[in-house]
């Protein structure tokens, strides 16, 4: 039953976040009398400070996770894998330059630089994806091009090189599927880092705008209620973690499976 917890939860989650206007929820609904009203058969999570359904809510903010950390992490994991796979395989001073950059990059906290991007450009959805896939790329370059500086000694590579194909031909056809294993394990655990992220973000106040709802937002708004509705935050703060949980043990299973050396120890 364990085993298939992590699978149900991010179903779950896929689930709720692509049929979401679908669905019979009214997240912007107000009702004065039911303010901060305890969970009960009417409403299983109760009610928030303006008298909105939180379970309401709480789906809302799980469509917005799930389109950030997906625009986000295809967005790095495509832009960084080009970026690290082209720069190991033309090598000399453009390789050069691009270490550089990402060591800038390294060398400043992840979530510090995309609050500091997030804030000059602005709350919303749309800068917040910006924020977060220029700060996240970063980890997809470094693991493609230490992984292209392996490859491109490879026999199959050179005996291309040999045959007169080009550079985007070789990158395409013959580095570029080899890389698939190890960044699709990368992209697993970026998009519990992702979630993270756009919650923290949305908490300051540079994710999500009110009155669209965020996991992020539902927490800093109900912190202000924990002693008399602590319901407001432990229903968004259980979602964050069953979710980063869940992304972390799948991410888990799947690095082993791809894992070669370990399958032959096993065995």
């Amino acid at each position: 039953m364990w085993r298939y917890f992590p699978v149900f939860i991010l179903v779950l989650w896929a689930i709720l976040a692509l049929t979401q206007t679908y669905l019979p929820i009214s997240p912007y609904h107000i009702e004065l009398d039911k303010i901060l009203q305890a969970p009960s058969s009417s409403a299983w999570l109760g009610y928030d400070e303006l008298g909105r359904d939180v379970l309401d809510r709480l789906i809302q903010g799980a469509s917005s996770s799930f389109w950030v950390a997906l625009w986000v992490v295809s967005l790095s994991l495509v832009m960084g894998t080009l970026i690290g796979a082209f720069s190991a395989w033309l090598g000399g001073w453009l390789d050069l330059v691009v270490v550089h950059i990402m060591d800038i990059f390294l060398a400043f906290p992840g979530i510090l630089l995309a609050i500091a991007l997030a804030g000059i450009l602005g709350p919303g959805l749309n800068n917040l994806v910006f924020a977060l896939s220029m700060v996240g790329w970063v980890g997809y370059a470094r693991l493609a091009r230490a992984q292209t500086l392996s490859l491109k000694q490879r026999e199959h590579v050179q005996a291309a090189r040999a045959l007169g194909a080009g550079n985007r031909r070789i990158v395409f056809r013959h580095i570029l599927p080899l890389l698939g294993a190890p960044l699709i394990i990368e992209a697993t655990f970026g998009i519990a880092s992702v979630v993270i992220a756009e919650a923290g973000l949305s908490f300051l106040g540079l994710g999500v705008q009110a009155p669209e709802a965020s996991w992020g937002s539902m927490l800093r708004d109900g912190s202000r209620y924990m002693l008399m509705a602590p319901h407001l935050v432990i229903a968004p703060g259980m979602a964050l973690l069953l979710v980063v949980l869940s992304v972390n043990l799948l991410g888990d299973r799947l690095r082993d499976q791809l894992d070669v050396k370990s399958q032959a120890q096993n065995r």
